[in-house]
C-alpha cells in the first residue's frame, strides 16, 4: 500500500476555544490509485492533505507512505520526502517568479537529485508549455502557470501527487483539460493521486472518492 491513514485527529486552537478539524480519519491509497477527497469548506480537507505532506503534524493516528511513518521525520526527512516521493501541487501556484518556465518546471527535480532533462522536456511539451520556457511566470495566463506547477510536481516522478484545488482558479475548460493531463501523466508514472476538490465533475473521474463532514468519513 503506497499510503496509509489511521485514526488521523488534529485539533487547533482558537479565540474560541479548541477546534477539533479531523476526528479519526482512514484511508488508503495504492499505486496508481486515484482518490478524490470532497466535502463543504471546513470539513478538515485541506489539513488533512497537509499532514499526509508533511506540512503539519497529527495530534493522533499514523501516516505511512512506502512503509515510512512520517511521525517519525524531522522536519529535513519531511522536506526530503516532499522532493521526492511526495509531489504536492497547490491551489496557489506558487512559481519562483525570478526564474523561467524551463526552470521552474526543473527546479524540484534539482532539489531532489533527479532531475531529468528528457522527461521535463516531455511534460513541458504535453503540458503544452514547450513555447513558453522561455519565458517567466508572470507572462503567462493562470492556466499556464497551473501547468508549469503540475510539471513542476511531476518532474522527480514521485510516487504520491497531492493535489489541493489543483483546477480552482481556472475556467472549466481549462481545467478540464489540465486534469486530463494530470490524470495521463499520473498514469504513465505508476503514482497515486489525492485530490481535494469541490468540483462534482472533478471529483468523478477519480477511481474512488471519500466525502468529509465535520472533520470525519461520512
Amino acid at each position: 500500500m503506497l499510503l496509509t491513514v489511521q485514526d488521523i485527529h488534529k485539533t487547533y486552537t482558537t479565540a474560541d476555544g479548541p477546534f477539533e478539524v479531523l476526528r479519526g480519519i482512514d484511508l488508503s491509497l495504492d499505486a496508481g490509485e486515484t482518490l478524490a477527497l470532497t466535502g463543504e469548506s471546513g470539513s478538515g480537507k485541506s489539513t488533512l492533505l497537509h499532514l499526509i505532506g508533511g506540512l503539519d503534524t497529527a495530534d493522533h493516528g499514523q501516516i505511512i507512505i512506502s512503509g515510512t511513518d512520517i511521525a517519525t521525520l524531522d522536519d529535513n526527512g519531511r522536506a526530503a520526502l516532499r522532493r521526492g516521493t511526495v509531489g504536492v501541487v497547490f491551489q496557489q501556484f506558487n512559481l519562483i517568479p525570478s526564474l523561467k518556465v524551463a526552470d521552474n518546471i526543473a527546479f524540484q527535480a534539482r532539489l531532489a537529485g533527479q532531475h531529468d532533462p528528457a522527461w521535463a522536456a516531455t511534460l513541458a511539451d504535453r503540458m503544452g508549455l514547450t513555447p513558453q520556457l522561455g519565458k517567466y511566470p508572470e507572462q503567462l495566463s493562470g492556466g499556464q502557470q497551473q501547468r508549469v506547477a503540475i510539471a513542476r510536481t511531476l518532474a522527480p516522478k514521485p510516487r504520491l501527487v497531492l493535489a489541493d484545488e489543483p483546477t480552482g482558479n481556472l475556467d472549466e475548460a481549462t481545467a478540464s483539460i489540465v486534469l486530463d493531463l494530470m490524470l495521463e501523466l499520473v498514469s504513465e508514472t505508476g503514482a497515486g493521486l489525492l485530490m481535494v476538490t469541490h468540483s462534482e465533475a472533478l471529483a468523478g473521474r477519480m477511481s474512488r472518492r471519500l466525502h468529509l463532514r465535520t472533520g470525519q468519513v461520512a
